[in-house]
């Protein structure tokens, strides 16, 4: 689903509903088949689990230490922890972070990134990059207007599914 702040996420609840993994790429590799699996009916409790998985991601979202960040594992929570922790560990140095930082860094924190930033920075995030060199990209990505999709105060989009898998065992589902 597609959260009110513009976050996707993914969720994956039992057949009573409970939540079985948070972990995106977990969900992920579980959902993954070849393009000859055979589909199988679908369960008549269906939409009462995606109500219940949807319920899981907005209680998951609403408890996130990030808040308006986003969870804690997003590119967004985590772009904006580090590069907050950079600019505490360098502003009293001879060479203190750039205006462009503060700015960057506030824009982080108002606005959802964009999804070819979002894309960009978990995959650099994955690779290791230095504090410093996050900083650097991040200053870069804002200056080419490709950071952050900035908008007036609107109110916030309702939360949206974009998608509903069943993964059931043929025999389970039977």
């Amino acid at each position: 689903m597609r959260t009110s702040e513009g976050n996707d996420a993914l969720a994956w609840v039992n057949r009573k509903g409970e939540s079985v993994t948070q972990s995106q790429l977990t969900i992920l590799r579980a959902a993954a088949c070849s393009s000859d699996t055979p589909s199988i009916a679908r369960p008549p409790e269906q939409h009462d689990l995606v109500r219940k998985a949807v319920e899981h991601i907005i209680e998951e979202e609403s408890r996130s230490v990030g808040g308006q960040l986003g969870a804690t594992s997003g590119a967004r929570f985590k772009t904006y922890t580090r590069v907050k922790g950079y600019i505490d560990a360098t502003q009293h140095t001879l060479f203190p972070p750039s205006p462009e930082l503060y700015s960057a860094l506030e824009e982080i924190y108002k606005y959802p990134l964009q999804e070819t930033a979002r894309d960009t920075l978990n995959r650099q995030l994955r690779s290791g990059m230095s504090d410093e060199q996050l900083a650097s990209m991040v200053i870069d990505l804002r200056a080419d207007n490709r950071l952050c999709q900035v908008q007036e105060q609107q109110e916030p989009e309702e939360p949206r599914i974009i998608c509903s898998l069943g993964l059931f065992d043929a025999i389970e589902a039977g």
